[in-house]
């Protein structure tokens, strides 16, 4: 029987077990999958097992997407997407035709469908990005795809701010717990960890990101999917926001995965009411 995992620390939260082992269900595929909790120094040996053939493949979670990405560079045999050359994050992994260890990311597809789904036009638009780890370069690199107008980004550590922002052409740097001025949002998207527990809160003032109009409301997205309701959203939405969680990121992410290990596509839209009962559950 095939095995596939996801990988990360903390996991508990992944609910990527439910839904990929309802679709193995769903179209007879004869493999399991399973999560894992890992350490910085297992991440290696996680590659070796892929490379062996004892797993068939893996997925990534926070906060190794990088890590992995850097693993794959030492390795003279590993292949990458364009996508991961751009971004330089990794969150699906498996032996390609080629019999070599191949790294993609598939969390830039989930996000640009993700705000396809709810018609969200990002063109022209300002947005303005919580934190500078894992999944930031995907979302930067998908926002680019989206033809976005400008991106400002906020990280604790304004180091890696500024990194990321070196990377992205037409991104700004804000001090953590400011606000941009000189443009005012459109789109909110908090890429950090903040979130996963109940009590935790970003360190940001809500009272400036008021609706325009009530026409005009700005879009708070946060790519945590568990819990549903973050702290984030729940300010944003008390504020007469919109909002939008990881959810419908998640499934289209998890779902490129699929395709790639088995060369199907899950069906997905907006009315899949089967896939987001399960995840609700």
């Amino acid at each position: 029987m095939k095995k596939y995992l996801v990988v990360g620390n903390p996991i508990n939260h992944s609910l990527s077990p439910k839904l990929q082992n309802y679709w193995l269900k769903k179209y007879n595929i004869n493999a399991t999958y399973e999560k894992k909790l890992l350490e910085k120094e297992d991440l290696k040996k996680i590659i070796e097992d892929v490379k062996e053939r004892k797993i068939q493949g893996i997925n990534i979670t926070v906060p190794f997407k990088s890590e992995i990405y850097k693993i794959l560079m030492e390795d003279p045999n590993s292949e990458v997407s364009s996508t991961v050359e751009k971004t330089k994050s990794v969150n699906t992994v498996y032996l390609n035709k080629n019999g070599n260890i191949f790294g993609d990311n598939t969390d830039v597809e989930g996000f640009v469908k993700s705000l396809r789904n709810i018609k969200y036009k990002a063109a022209g638009k300002v947005a303005f990005v919580l934190g500078a780890g894992g999944v930031v370069p995907s979302i930067l690199h998908a926002l680019d795809t989206l033809k976005i107008g400008h991106v400002f980004i906020s990280n604790r550590t304004r180091e890696k701010a500024e990194e990321m922002s070196s990377r992205f052409i037409g991104s700004e740097i804000i001090n953590w717990g400011e606000a941009p001025i000189r443009h005012k949002p459109d789109l909110i998207i908090n890429c950090t960890s903040l979130g996963l527990e109940n009590n935790e809160t970003l360190n940001l003032n809500f009272k400036k990101f008021k609706p325009r109009f009530f026409f005009k409301k700005r879009l708070f997205y946060d790519v945590i999917y568990n819990p549903p309701l973050t702290n984030f959203l729940k300010e944003a939405k008390n504020m007469g926001n919109n909002i939008e969680n990881g959810k419908m990121m998640f499934i289209y992410q998890a779902a490129a995965a699929f395709k790639a290990w088995h060369g199907i596509q899950p069906i997905i839209n907006s009315v899949n009411e089967e896939v987001l009962t399960l995840l609700n559950d």
